[in-house]
């Protein structure tokens, strides 16, 4: 058993530097957590999540209390959806003694989606981000997520005898927006903005089915990023947005890529 000491332990984070240089962000990274994310059906689903934690600290203190950001999010449980973000980043600026505060969580999201002929059921999966920032009672909110798509290639299908090169392609959107959005709405926007969407079984009239349909809607990189846009600046609750995208070619040694951001 070991012996309890009884002298008072010291804290050196506590300290004062005397360099007097703040420090915008500090904390903890590649945190991995499981956690229940609320879905548009408000069904719970079970993933892990990448987080970071940050909070800036004054030029006055030598470091931060690192043990002090897993207290935090261990004692929001493992509950996690956007409306309890700004409590998360409100008890991070509170029990650090912050001015602001900074909380990232990445995480693999699964939509069960039918074969377009077949009908068989299969879970996709896709990759969720949220983004955010306190500055006081300010909160600055970004989700992202990262869709699979496919492209066919314009120029190919107008200039070819017999059909026309394609490729898979991924899009990254951010957002922010004045009410939530469901990250099964922004999938959605995305895969109809490609050639044909992604589905992770596919029967042999299922083939057929989703090569023809990329076959009669070619896009370039530039169209997809158009097409998202578009569509989000449709959208009533989207206030800024940020769209990537990018094909990993079938028939060149590169990739080809485009970004469009509203702001």
């Amino acid at each position: 058993m070991l012996s309890q000491e009884k002298t008072p332990l010291t804290d050196k984070q506590s300290e004062r530097d005397h360099r007097e240089l703040r420090i915008d962000k500090v904390g903890v990274r590649g945190l991995r957590f499981p956690i229940q994310i609320r879905d548009k059906a408000h069904a719970f689903q079970n993933t892990v999540a990448t987080v970071a934690m940050f909070v800036d600290l004054p030029k006055e203190f030598k470091g931060t209390h690192m043990s002090r950001f897993i207290e935090v999010l261990n004692a929001h449980g493992s509950m996690v959806h956007v409306e309890n973000i700004p409590d998360i980043l409100q008890s991070m600026r509170q029990k650090l003694h912050a001015e602001s505060a900074h909380f990232e969580m990445e995480f693999p999201f699964f939509l069960a989606k039918k074969a377009p002929v077949s009908g068989i059921p299969s879970l996709m999966d896709y990759t969720a981000r949220f983004d955010a920032t306190a500055i006081g009672k300010e909160i600055d909110f970004v989700l992202e997520v990262r869709v699979g798509v496919t492209t066919l290639c314009p120029c190919s299908k107008a200039i070819s005898k017999h059909g026309a090169h394609n490729q898979r392609g991924l899009v990254t959107v951010q957002i922010r927006s004045s009410e939530v959005v469901w990250i099964e709405d922004l999938i959605a926007l995305v895969e109809k903005s490609a050639s044909c969407e992604l589905y992770a079984l596919l029967k042999r009239q299922d083939e057929k089915a989703v090569t023809e349909r990329a076959y009669e809607n070619p896009v370039f990189v530039e169209d997809l990023v158009r097409n998202v846009a578009v569509r989000l600046n449709a959208h009533p609750d989207v206030t800024w947005y940020k769209v990537e995208a990018e094909n990993y070619e079938s028939i060149h040694n590169h990739n080809a890529y485009a970004c469009l951001e509203k702001g």
